[in-house]
């Protein structure tokens, strides 16, 4: 990804949402983007296992973890069976785990935190389709771009070598 968020954002300051969340980043991409997968899960890894077994080519996985930064939701196996499955990144309104391991391993991955502390959970209930927080709704098949400042959101796909535009939308040359 050759553009920054600030560099989408002000290509298209009417298409894009930015997530007010300030995330960490994991990972050894710093910037990365994909179509959207979502689901919702509080404290249970084994839906985002299950999820990231599937092909991730051009995919990008939004979590809503509730927020929880009790549990981590991604750690070091996880995190490895989305490269081996080639994931863009993964997105987690929550913690991971194991970060030092985490990033040593080439995905993106932006998170509210980090812990030692694992789910025991045994099942893999969850619930897909959009999911909302920091004041943006993501939906599946959306369009997420990430970097080291934030997560921004387009219901399309944006070209990653755009011209600057006003606040009118008109382009500055």
């Amino acid at each position: 990804m050759q553009a920054t968020t600030a560099d989408l954002y002000d290509a298209h300051p009417q298409a894009v949402e930015v997530c007010d969340l300030q995330f960490r980043s994991f990972g050894r991409r710093m910037r990365f983007f994909g179509q959207c997968a979502t689901l919702r899960t509080y404290e249970n890894h084994l839906p985002i296992l299950q999820a990231l077994k599937a092909n991730g080519t051009g995919r990008l996985l939004v979590v809503d973890g509730g927020g929880s930064l009790r549990v981590g939701l991604v750690g070091d196996r996880i995190a490895g069976i989305a490269v081996e499955n080639n994931w863009a990144g993964i997105v987690i309104f929550g913690a991971i785990r194991d970060s030092t391991a985490v990033n040593q391993l080439d995905i993106g991955i932006k998170a509210l935190g980090a812990t030692a502390r694992r789910g025991w959970k045994d099942t893999t209930e969850a619930l897909e389709g959009p999911v909302e927080f920091g004041s943006v709704q993501f939906q599946p098949g959306s369009w997420i771009y990430a970097d080291e400042d934030s997560v921004i959101v387009s219901p399309v796909e944006l070209s990653l070598e755009t011209p600057l535009v006003d606040e009118t939308g008109a382009t500055v040359a």
